[in-house]
């Protein structure tokens, strides 16, 4: 059985911090705030950011520099300052035994474990309509997300909730546990009980809006903020949808369709299109579109959309 590198028995005296993503900047710079001794940041790989050729550098790199913490790109350099904790925030790659044997490292995974396990815990807390979800800090061990558990954070998903909102919500979460882990010391972790549920990257396919899903399913692919359907060849991303309320459809479909039950309505016919939006059938249930992106162009709402183009009677 593999030995991990002790634990500080209290406060950390000096740490390395693992992070990539804007999300793993907040906690960097309140730990640097509560007086942390931050020996080095660690991060991916500058690359190329959105449109064009030019390369730049994560946001944690920046922060980094802004801060004036030396910055490295290899992990293995984790070992060698002289650190007694490793601080893993989003860092975008599994830490190897090689270095935890070396190092003992705590991590902030966004969810209440063991339940989404992996790369994408929010990004399927909200497909799967999670009504809570929340803030651990663990141990980082040699399986995936499979450490101790040293303090929990429940937060409450709200149905106005998107990617971007939810994913702050628990980055705030996270500060108060992680700071009080890092300066007065962990605590004894407990280990994970429960069902284990999996949260692999999400793959872009998985995305693609499908008229013939449950309008559930639908504006929970939204909320994602890149969901996507293909009309006419050309993609519309869907930035806001929402069910349409269960009072609504029926009048909308009987004026629209001579009566036709709600449920018998073809997946994908265009119901209406008003100053609200376009309402779209789904399997069960109609979905009112707010606000899309057609490919090419800028986000608008749903209403303009639909007034400056020729919309076809289904968008299956």
């Amino acid at each position: 059985m593999t030995v991990l590198a002790a634990l500080p028995t209290g406060a950390a005296r000096r740490v390395v911090y693992l992070g990539t993503p804007e999300i793993a900047v907040r906690p960097l710079e309140a730990l640097v705030a509560a007086g942390v001794e931050v020996a080095l940041v660690i991060t991916r790989a500058d690359k190329r950011r959105g449109r064009g050729s030019t390369v730049s550098p994560s946001p944690v790199k920046a922060a980094a520099i802004a801060l004036g913490i030396p910055v490295s790109h290899d992990l293995m350099d984790a070992t060698s300052v002289g650190a007694d904790l490793g601080v893993v925030v989003a860092y975008g790659r599994i830490i190897p035994v090689s270095v935890l044997t070396r190092i003992a490292m705590i991590n902030v995974h966004f969810s209440l474990l063991p339940r989404w396990r992996g790369a994408a815990p929010v990004e399927r807390a909200l497909l799967e309509g999670d009504a809570r979800t929340g803030v651990c800090i663990m141990r980082v061990e040699e399986g995936l997300d499979e450490g101790e558990v040293f303090a929990r954070v429940p937060v409450s998903v709200r149905v106005d909730h998107t990617l971007t909102t939810l994913r702050n919500e628990l980055v705030e979460a996270s500060i108060a546990p992680l700071v009080r882990a890092v300066t007065q010391g962990c605590g004894r972790g407990e280990p994970q009980s429960g069902t284990v549920v999996h949260a692999p990257k999400i793959a872009p396919g998985e995305l693609q809006i499908h008229f013939t899903e449950p309008a559930r399913t639908v504006v929970a692919k939204t909320r994602l903020e890149n969901a996507w359907f293909v009309l006419a060849d050309r993609r519309i991303r869907v930035v806001r949808a929402a069910e349409a309320p269960t009072n609504a459809p029926a009048s909308v479909v009987a004026s629209a369709t001579s009566s036709t039950p709600v449920t018998r309505v073809t997946p994908g016919t265009v119901l209406d299109a008003n100053r609200d939006g376009v309402l779209v059938m789904c399997a069960d249930a109609p979905v009112l579109l707010a606000t899309v992106q057609p490919e090419g162009k800028l986000p608008m709402s749903a209403a303009d959309w639909a007034r400056g183009t020729r919309l076809p009677t289904s968008l299956a």
